[in-house]
């Protein structure tokens, strides 16, 4: 019974170490809506492999169907986890890499407004995978993937560059998955240069 005090004490001390910041549904919309753009370019690669699985698709429905003012419902949990069931069972990584992106895109949803590195990922992730995916169908092309995290840079609303900026920036990593974060973490960080007329 001590022990479970214990861990309890301990677990409380964590998230008093963590800190909360104001997270509105309307900004929630606006990284939902950019999320599912990114993840739709790698849909095609998905689809391709497993034409007859319309779990990636049906999850970009949700989720866009929240950026445009729906309810954020369970159902937006349910078909993210569907999506991640199907790139566990595709047999091609880049059909994987692209179910994955509609996943994260439509768990974009339930991104905490807590300051920890680990939410980064509800708000990379879908860019991220979408990245990855024509990389890996690209025989490993690394400027494949890096084109992809230059768009997605290029077209990230200034809302989500501000929640992103509420928490911890990304380390570089070992896998080409964190690598491809960190890259979109810190070109999304960086302060906009201004446009030529």
């Amino acid at each position: 019974m001590a022990f479970f005090r214990i861990i309890n004490h301990l677990a409380a001390i964590k998230m008093a170490d963590k800190s909360y910041f104001p997270l509105s549904l309307d900004t929630l919309r606006i990284l939902a809506g950019w999320a599912a753009d990114c993840a739709d370019r790698a849909l095609p690669l998905f689809e391709r492999h497993a034409p007859t699985d319309p779990r990636p698709r049906a999850a970009l429905s949700g989720i866009r169907a929240f950026a445009a003012g729906g309810k954020r419902t369970a159902l937006l949990r349910t078909l993210a986890l569907a999506a991640l069931a199907a790139a566990r069972e595709v047999n091609d990584p880049a059909a994987a890499a692209a179910a994955r992106a509609a996943g994260f895109a439509a768990a974009s949803a339930y991104t905490h407004p807590l300051a920890d590195v680990q939410q980064t990922k509800h708000i990379l992730g879908p860019a991220a995978y979408a990245a990855l995916a024509p990389e890996l169908a690209g025989g490993g092309d690394a400027a494949i993937g890096e084109a992809e995290v230059h768009r997605a840079i290029e077209q990230v609303p200034a809302e989500v560059r501000e929640l992103l900026l509420q928490m911890p920036a990304r380390q570089p990593g070992k896998s080409r998955l964190e690598g491809l974060l960190y890259a979109l973490d810190k070109g999304i960080r960086a302060p906009s240069l201004p446009r030529e007329a």
